[in-house]
């Protein structure tokens, strides 16, 4: 790409949404660690701490080379670490990228997956120009489903028998959302 992105720091009414920083090796190795937080991942669990902090590279590395951004999710009342959004692959030619998304058990069931993740479309579609976000996930993984539903994602399709994790066969949806289909929420996230 060539061209460097800036890591946006969001907010909503309960998250804080910001760039990686090394403190937060030990939080991201819990939540990667974690089996069944990653039961539906088509990579298995990490066993090294190392892994977080490479992943924390890979985070600014995305940013400088411009093919996208991913923040740690925070939730504003605490401070405490509840997983990470990202617009990934992003391709300005076609205005394309793709949304993924990671957080703790405890942040399950609580609509911060959702509000993040919205925040962030907001931020993409406006400074990325997107035309088209796409987002996989594996077809046993409901809640994931529904919260790409929520923030107007479409199930376009099926990719038959394409992860295989730890001997285990599965299936992954394919969901796309479209600039014209995009509604933000009526809480407009703030950012800087």
């Amino acid at each position: 790409m060539g061209t460097s992105l800036p890591t946006p720091s969001l907010h909503t009414d309960r998250l804080r949404l910001r760039a990686f920083e090394a403190t937060d090796a030990d939080a991201l190795f819990a939540l990667h660690s974690d089996a069944h937080v990653l039961r539906y991942w088509d990579s298995p669990p990490w066993n090294d701490r190392g892994r977080a902090e490479r992943f924390i590279a890979v985070c600014r590395e995305m940013a400088v080379q411009g093919t996208g951004t991913r923040l740690a999710v925070d939730r504003a009342s605490d401070g405490a670490f509840l997983g990470w959004c990202t617009v990934a692959q992003w391709d300005p030619v076609h205005r394309s990228a793709s949304l993924g998304y990671c957080y703790s058990e405890a942040a399950w069931g609580h609509g911060y997956a959702t509000e993040a993740a919205g925040a962030l479309l907001g931020w993409a579609f406006d400074t990325l120009d997107l035309n088209r976000v796409q987002a996989e996930a594996d077809t046993r993984n409901g809640a994931s489903a529904r919260v790409l539903e929520k923030l107007g994602f479409v199930r376009e399709g099926t990719l038959r028998e394409d992860c295989v994790v730890d001997g285990v066969v599965s299936d992954s949806w394919v969901f796309g959302l479209l600039r014209r289909e995009w509604s933000p929420s009526s809480e407009t996230p703030a950012g800087s």
